[in-house]
């Protein structure tokens, strides 16, 4: 993992935007993680969506996430950034968490100043803890990595319930805590994306592009000319999956079979490829047992 976290730190010093598409259980890991991005993002709320069937809401432990953190991490051949929500408690539980993320082999953290039980970024009400205590955390995970290259991501989520100013002035101060990377969840226009850009230039930014969200989606191009360096996709593979299964589903419903189904479907040989079938079948080749 220490060879994964020394590229994506390299890949943070060479130009152009670091695209990170949202991972969330294993076959969407290894589907992502043979198209050779720089970095996969482990999504909260698709993995707590997947995992559990429940909202992104402090419902999901650190314990379950961080199962999912390792077995994502332990098969990518890519850097995995982890979704680490609020670091699950207080600052004793943010150094449990940077410590066992760290283990399970992420190259990155993503910690927020959101009240604990948190809520997924773009959903109102979210409501943050005070600058001073987030500070804290951000400098209780800078001291506790063991690997100076694992990455600590520092996101507010000021912006919505108490406006740009206060957001930027978080982030400046999370930058000054040591934070690698800054994440200012949500800017409703492309204007306030340039003000964030500006405000942090020469400072890793993440956009999260979310459909439908409060933030517009942008281009390539425009992200990087904002000054962004990381554009997470979260949940674009998700909500694609799930409207394919939902005319599949459909269709069993209105047909009672899956002839003439409407929806393209991935090859069943190229799933069983994916899921490593041709190993089990070379293993069972030489390995057969002979009576």
């Amino acid at each position: 993992m220490t060879t994964q976290r020394i590229q994506f730190k390299e890949r943070l010093k060479s130009p152009g935007l670091i695209v990170a598409p949202g991972v969330y259980e294993m076959v969407s890991l290894r589907l992502a993680d043979r198209m050779n991005f720089d970095a996969l993002y482990m999504t909260g709320y698709g993995t707590v969506a997947s995992l559990m069937g429940l909202p992104d809401a402090g419902i999901a432990s650190y314990t379950e996430m961080v199962g999912r953190v390792a077995a994502m991490a332990g098969m990518a051949k890519t850097p995995l950034i982890a979704d680490g929500d609020t670091g699950y408690g207080g600052l004793l539980n943010v150094r449990h968490t940077v410590r066992g993320y760290e283990a399970a082999g992420a190259v990155a953290i993503q910690l927020e100043d959101q009240e604990f039980p948190k809520k997924c970024g773009h959903t109102p009400g979210r409501r943050v803890i005070s600058l001073e205590d987030m500070v804290r955390k951000i400098q209780v995970a800078v001291e506790n990595r063991a690997d100076p290259n694992f990455k600590i991501i520092a996101r507010t989520d000021a912006r919505t319930t108490l406006g740009l100013d206060e957001a930027l002035r978080r982030g400046e101060a999370y930058a000054r805590a040591g934070a690698d990377i800054l994440f200012i969840e949500s800017p409703e226009s492309q204007e306030e994306m340039r003000r964030i850009g500006q405000t942090f230039a020469g400072h890793p930014l993440i956009a999260n592009m979310v459909e439908k969200g409060r933030t517009p989606v942008l281009s390539q191009a425009e992200l990087e000319n904002l000054g962004y360096k990381i554009a997470i996709f979260p949940v674009t593979a998700l909500l694609a999956a799930v409207q394919a299964m939902t005319g599949v589903y459909e269709h069993f419903k209105a047909t009672g079979s899956s002839i003439s189904n409407p929806v393209d479907l991935y090859d069943f040989g190229e799933l069983s490829k994916l899921m490593g079938f041709e190993d089990v079948w070379e293993f069972e080749k030489r390995y057969v047992e002979t009576k």
